[in-house]
């Protein structure tokens, strides 16, 4: 991995931690608003930046999640499973909106793996939960999706790294 990858997957991953830290108490459990969730848009730009976002996922759980390895397990697998998914569908979804709108899709799909947990963890029923999480990642990814789109425009994330 070239130094610039690296260096630039480290500081997604900080910023990843910094805003999840800001919104903690929304963050875990089964209402979840973690706006740093908007940075998993940015594997539409580059496959890269799974890195970054994965490690950032993980330190964030590390530190912050009430849940400890439940969450380190879990919401890390979620994260690197939507990512995996986002970024084999860019052979066939080629512009960057509806990978945007796909990505957002299975994000808010794969929650369920998140209500999983919660479930385990905490005995909340499961398709309620799946509810609130998917609603939660919706929204935040909904809303992330023209954020990271018009920063894009200015920051060009396809070369912020290569």
């Amino acid at each position: 991995m070239k130094i610039r990858t690296l260096a630039v997957n480290g500081i997604l991953a900080a910023l990843y931690i910094a805003v999840s830290f800001f919104v903690q108490p929304f963050g875990f459990t089964n209402i979840q608003f973690r706006v740093s969730e908007m940075f998993n848009h940015l594997v539409v730009f580059n496959k890269k930046y799974i890195f970054g976002i994965v490690i950032g996922v993980f330190l964030t759980n590390l530190l912050f999640s009430p849940l400890g390895v439940y969450d380190l397990v879990f919401g890390v697998a979620q994260s690197g499973i939507a990512l995996l998914i986002t970024i084999a569908s860019a052979k066939f979804i080629k512009n960057i909106w509806p990978r945007m709108v796909f990505n957002t899709i299975v994000f808010t799909f794969t929650m369920f793996i998140i209500a999983f947990e919660l479930k385990l963890a905490l005995g909340f029923p499961f398709f309620l939960t799946w509810f609130t999480v998917a609603v939660g990642e919706f929204v935040v990814m909904a809303a992330g999706a023209p954020v990271v789109y018009y920063l894009n425009k200015r920051i060009r994330f396809d070369r912020l790294i290569s």
